[in-house]
Parts: structure tokens; sequence; C-alpha cells
């Protein structure tokens, strides 16, 4: 039994390789792959954001400290838009396929990190207050 490859263009570049990997799986699947990795992004705009919230906080913690929550949340919001394309295309792969998909594995880091940012945070208004 053969199988028919969709035709690939001379570029040969990711989307290319993805579509010539496998079957259409159910678009359902498809787009909730999508969704989620929307869900990422917006995640990682959020801490980008957050970033630089505390970065323009002012006087509402020490400068030092203050520039380097600023710099960990703008550097871990670029980490997990890249993480977050990364996820999507290998959950596509696996769907094309039709294998088990990949653990979450940003996801108890970002919890785990974005705790100790929170708490690091935390201790910091207090101490400086």
């Amino acid at each position: 039994m053969t199988t028919t490859q969709p035709p690939r263009a001379p570029g040969g570049g990711w989307a290319d390789r993805l579509l010539a990997e496998g079957s259409d799986p159910d678009p359902r699947f498809s787009l909730a792959n999508e969704r989620t990795f929307l869900a990422w992004i917006r995640t990682a705009l959020a801490l980008i954001a957050g970033g630089i919230g505390v970065a323009l906080a002012g006087d509402f913690v020490e400068p030092v400290l203050r520039h380097g929550l600023a710099v960990v949340f703008a550097a871990t919001g670029a980490a997990v838009a890249a993480f977050a394309f990364r996820r999507w295309l290998r959950t596509e792969r696996a769907l094309r396929r039709d294998e088990t998909l990949p653990p979450p594995a940003l996801a108890p880091v970002m919890a785990y990190g974005i705790a100790v940012a929170a708490i690091v945070l935390l201790v910091a208004v207090l101490v400086t207050r």
C-alpha cells in the first residue's frame, strides 16, 4: 500500500518537510494544537509585558533587582515563544504520524519559574517598603 505525498516546493522549508510526513490529521486536532500554540504565545507576550512593567515601576523595588527581574521576565517570554513553536511542530508531526503526543515539557518549568519569580518580587517589595 502506497501513500501519495503532497508535492513539495523547491525550497524545502520546514512547512514542506512537515507536510511531506504522514497524512493529514483530523482538522479539529490541528486546530486544537494551534489554539494551544496561541495560548503559549499569549503567555510569552504577558511575560514580556510584565518585564516592561517591572522595568518601568520606578522606585517600587531597588533598581538592580528591578532591572534583573525585567530582564528575566522578558528573556523568559522570548524563550516561551520559541519553545511554543517547537512544541506546536512536534505535536503536529506526531499527529501526522499517528504517534503518541509529546509531553508538555515547558509547562512545569513555566509553573515553577513563575512561582519563584513571584516570590522574589514579593520579597523585594516587602523588604524595600
